[in-house]
């Protein structure tokens, strides 16, 4: 681990200050990526800003259109077990408590959720080239061990994955991220919030320098798919483990038919993967295989599946027609039992 300073902010405006005035700096609060990163010596911040005394950055609330504000610094464990979300947006909930550990839910926060780096076995071993983590010094999962990397909207420079569900439980609810920085306050969609390699595969998502996010937001009409839903994580371990392939399915049912409908993919991108195409051709259609699988085949066209992860492909077919059918039977996956139902 390099050497590092370390400024507690007192005020979001000390935090920017310090981010915009030097580009070394990394923020810090749960610290559960962070830190192994350092540990790898993958990241080496010249300074950590923490984060953690910032109140503005706390809490769940609600807002004026019936929707919820989640702060930056909420654990995902609050996520979790909120009784507001659980009610409203139980895809969230559901999506939340298939990651990781009770214990590192406890600590890792909504933010850091959000801007996690990828489980690349290449970008987290500083002996091998990654795009990611040293642009221009080539990318070891292309024509390497790539079993766990992305199908769909990767380049040449890079086929890594981003690793969260919760993430994936956002993108289909439309979320929106708001952030703070040097020139003020904006909010980002959140189907816009991450972003696809290209050739700067370096950066994950669009946030500018010095920017922060200060909490999500979920509209109040995304409370519609509270009945119709389903988090389904396909992965190696029933437990404990990053998703191979995981679905966020959501419907509204108007008599047997589908009046909308909310899918997205995780584990096969560099950001939750979404096709506005995919989710429109299941409007109006009966609920059913058929036009399940016709929506499956359009969210995965164009998939470039490498020489170890080309079962991904089917995988994930066969994962969003089950999802699907989870969603419109209003049988959610279990929590308990990860054994597909």
């Amino acid at each position: 681990m390099n050497r590092f300073s370390y400024h507690r902010a007192e005020t979001l405006a000390d935090a920017i200050s310090h981010l915009r005035s030097n580009p070394a700096a990394a923020i810090i609060a749960g610290g559960t990526n962070l830190v192994d990163l350092m540990k790898y010596e993958v990241e080496r911040p010249g300074e950590l800003v923490d984060l953690t005394r910032l109140d503005e950055l706390r809490g769940i609330s609600e807002t004026p259109d019936g929707g919820m504000r989640i702060g930056a610094l909420v654990p995902n464990s609050d996520v979790a077990y909120d009784e507001r979300i659980a009610k409203l947006y139980p895809l969230l909930t559901h999506a939340v408590l298939a990651g990781a550990t009770p214990q590192l839910r406890n600590a890792a926060t909504t933010g850091g959720n959000l801007n996690q780096r990828t489980r690349c076995y290449y970008f987290n071993d500083v002996a091998t080239p990654c795009n990611k983590r040293e642009p221009g010094s080539g990318c070891g999962a292309i024509g390497g061990v790539n079993r766990i990397h992305a199908i769909l909207g990767a380049s040449d420079q890079c086929i890594a994955t981003h690793p969260s569900d919760m993430c994936v439980a956002l993108s289909a609810l439309d979320a929106t991220v708001e952030v703070a920085g040097p020139d003020g306050e904006r909010r980002i969609s959140f189907r816009e919030y991450h972003r696809l390699p290209g050739d700067e595969p370096q950066r994950d998502n669009t946030l500018r320098q010095g920017e922060i996010v200060v909490a999500v937001t979920l509209a109040g009409e995304a409370s519609y798919f509270a009945e119709n839903y389903t988090y389904l994580k396909l992965r190696d371990r029933l437990s404990y483990a990053f998703a191979l392939v995981s679905v966020a399915a959501a419907l509204q049912l108007d008599g047997g038919r589908i009046a909308a409908a909310r899918l997205a993919l995780g584990g096969v991108s560099h950001m939750p993967w979404r096709k506005p195409d995919a989710e429109n051709a299941l409007v109006g259609m009966a609920a059913g295989e058929e036009t399940f699988t016709r929506a499956a085949d359009i969210l995965l066209a164009g998939a470039q599946p490498h020489e170890h992860n080309a079962f991904k492909v089917d995988l994930a077919r066969r994962a969003i027609v089950r999802a699907l059918t989870q969603a419109a039977a209003a049988t959610p996956q279990s929590l308990s039992d990860k054994r597909i139902a």
